[in-house]
Parts: C-alpha cells; sequence; structure tokens
C-alpha cells in the first residue's frame, strides 16, 4: 500500500483528503498544519507520495517542497493550489513538484493524480 502524507493548514482540506483516499489503496500516514512540521514529518515517514498546500503559515509549501527535495531529491511532491496561483505554481513545479492540482478537486482527479506521479 503506499503511502500518502498531507500538508495543509485547513483542517476541514486534510479531512477532505483523507476521505477521498479511504476508498484506494493509499494509506495517509500523517498530517501537517503547516510546511515546517510536513519536513519534519516527512523525514521521519518517508511516505511515497505528499500533498503539499503552497500557502500557509511559518513555512510555504514552496519552501517545504525545497527542504524536502534537498532532503531527499526523489521525493513526489503534489502542489495543491487555489485559483490565482499560478506564478507559485511554476516556482514549485521549477523547485521539483511533481504536478499540480487546483483546488476545488474531485476524488478521482486527486487519485488518478496521485497514481500518476508514483507510475502505478
Amino acid at each position: 500500500m503506499k503511502k500518502l502524507l498531507i500538508v495543509d493548514d485547513a483542517a476541514f482540506m486534510r479531512l477532505s483528503i483523507r476521505n477521498m483516499m479511504k476508498n484506494y489503496e493509499i494509506e495517509i500516514v500523517g498530517e501537517a498544519a503547516n510546511g515546517a512540521i510536513g519536513v519534519s514529518m516527512y523525514k521521519e515517514l518517508r511516505p511515497d507520495v505528499v500533498t503539499m498546500d503552497i500557502t500557509m503559515p511559518e513555512m510555504t509549501g514552496i519552501e517545504a517542497l525545497k527542504a524536502i527535495k534537498a532532503f531527499d531529491p526523489q521525493a513526489k511532491v503534489i502542489m495543491v493550489s487555489a485559483m490565482g496561483q499560478e506564478g507559485m505554481v511554476k516556482e514549485a513545479i521549477i523547485s521539483g513538484a511533481k504536478t499540480f492540482i487546483v483546488k476545488p478537486f474531485k476524488e478521482e482527479f486527486l487519485y488518478q493524480t496521485i497514481c500518476k506521479v508514483l507510475g502505478i
């Protein structure tokens, strides 16, 4: 079973992603409310894939992405953005994100994106 770490400052978004993945062979190994916690959890849990919000307090998703990629160049991170964050999405891709999804998104789209990034 593939392991997913959810990093988002919005509790409802973390819960939404958790609920969307319960019907699939994806294990939620952790949830982080900001980028700093997300980086720490990534190092501890070594998930197969991460969903990472862009705009968060303490450490942004872009900063967290860079820290995770510095720790593990093979890390698979999917950036999650709201509409109007195209510039940040571009920076995220340049910084090593595998792809991005725009909120709101449907369950099937999230799952298909995760599978594509994992090559399954």
